[in-house]
């Protein structure tokens, strides 16, 4: 065990708002339809397309609506041609951002995201500014009251699993991409999970105090409220108090 997991909590936190709007359905099917696209529209032999799928399933989406965006990801049904983008950025207190997009028009996204940024107390930097602080790596939820830390621990190193981290609340096990379905199956053949998706996990992180946490969290949702953002990654550490604040 080690540390905390950050702003984990948050983005599950503001998960469960998005999908009361209906937002995380949209987010799921550009995930699918690109993963798709990308390698193939079976989940046995696309790992990036089976989490895309898992986490779809985590949240009710119809079989259905699956089905339809891994056909549109092919070419089978027509759709929408999306494309992955990712912009990089500072928030306040020079907290990094990464966020990645998939867009079917780069000029209104790019706008979208730089005026965003200004409005709410950040600016858009340059490629690579900031993408060189983060590492893809495989982040699975799980809920503290579900399972005894031992026992959990225990399953998530047999199956190949780096790290388990406790943020008070739930338990944050990171993997490898390549581990990351062995591990979540691992893990749901005993319990339920929060989530199981990949992340960008930053290699430092920047202590806010409350005014500078609360701007940018609302620069966080501003930011989420953009259709064609698919994920927001930050370096930030807040108090568990503020944490407790937000709404939802």
């Amino acid at each position: 065990m080690s540390g905390h997991s950050k702003w984990a909590s948050i983005k599950h936190k503001k998960a469960a708002t998005d999908a009361k709007r209906g937002k995380i359905f949209t987010r799921l099917i550009k995930e699918i339809m690109i993963a798709a696209k990308d390698g193939g529209g079976d989940p046995e032999s696309n790992p990036k397309l089976r989490t895309a799928v898992d986490s779809a399933k985590s949240v009710n989406m119809p079989n259905d609506n699956i089905k339809k965006a891994i056909l549109r990801g092919t070419g089978e049904l027509e759709g929408v041609n999306y494309e992955d983008i990712s912009y990089e950025g500072y928030g306040p207190g020079g907290v990094a951002i990464l966020i990645e997009c998939l867009t079917d028009n780069k000029n209104r996204t790019v706008a979208e995201v730089r005026h965003t940024l200004g409005k709410y107390n950040g600016n858009l930097g340059e490629s690579g500014c900031v993408g060189w602080m983060f590492t893809k790596k495989g982040l699975i939820l799980i809920e503290k009251d579900k399972i005894e830390e031992d026992e959990l621990l225990e399953i998530v190193l047999e199956n190949g699993a780096e790290d388990m981290t406790d943020d008070d609340d739930n338990f944050a096990v990171t993997t490898t991409t390549e581990t990351l379905s062995q591990v979540t199956d691992a893990i749901k053949a005993k319990i339920e999970i929060i989530s199981s998706e990949l992340s960008m996990i930053p290699s430092t992180y920047i202590k806010l105090e409350e005014k500078q946490a609360h701007q940018m969290l609302k620069l966080l949702d501003k930011l989420e409220e953009i259709d064609d953002i698919q994920n927001v990654w930050t370096n930030f550490d807040i108090d568990p108090e503020i944490i407790e604040s937000l709404p939802g």
